[in-house]
């Protein structure tokens, strides 16, 4: 089923009209198969990455995963809170302060995370099997662009909150 797209308008670019419909449209299909499930086993996007990042760096404090993912502490906090219950997440002594905990990926989290992330990339590979193996990278390569752009520009956004008065 093809996805219609809006027409321009005189104040709008086609290309940017077609971009953004596109991304809702994306939005909305991502949140269709995570919830159904889709064969990529259920978890949200907040644990997802809180998890990957744990897996890929190691223990961390609140506020250095906050940091990392761009959120207030409160929000990895609250988004923890169900990973520990779960026994995905577990807290670690801090070595450098040993009243200070971090959180840590339990064996769990990991077979879980595994679990996930190899659902999600053969859904990927279900997605694009019939793409060229260089439309694919190059995919891969602008979708990774366009998210640092938008990193980018919640940063900026981000700093002028903090600088006005």
């Amino acid at each position: 089923m093809t996805t219609p797209s809006p027409q321009a308008t005189d104040r709008t670019d086609p290309v940017h009209t077609q971009l953004q419909y596109q991304l809702a449209v994306f939005a909305r299909r991502m949140e269709q198969v995570r919830s159904s499930g889709g064969g990529v086993g259920v978890l949200d996007r907040a644990a997802y990455l809180l998890l990957d990042r744990l897996e890929r760096h190691g223990p961390a404090n609140v506020k250095a995963l906050a940091e990392a993912l761009g959120v207030d502490s409160s929000t990895v906090t609250r988004q923890v809170a169900p990973l520990v219950a779960a026994g995905l997440v577990g807290r670690v002594q801090d070595p450098a302060d040993r009243r200070a905990v971090r959180l840590a990926l339990t064996p769990i989290g990991t077979r879980r995370l595994v679990e996930v992330r190899d659902g999600r990339a053969e859904l990927t590979r279900r997605l694009v099997a019939g793409w060229p193996p260089e439309e694919q990278r190059a995919f891969c390569a602008l979708l990774a662009r366009f998210n640092l752009a938008m990193e980018s520009y919640t940063a900026d956004q981000q700093g002028q909150q903090v600088q006005q008065p």
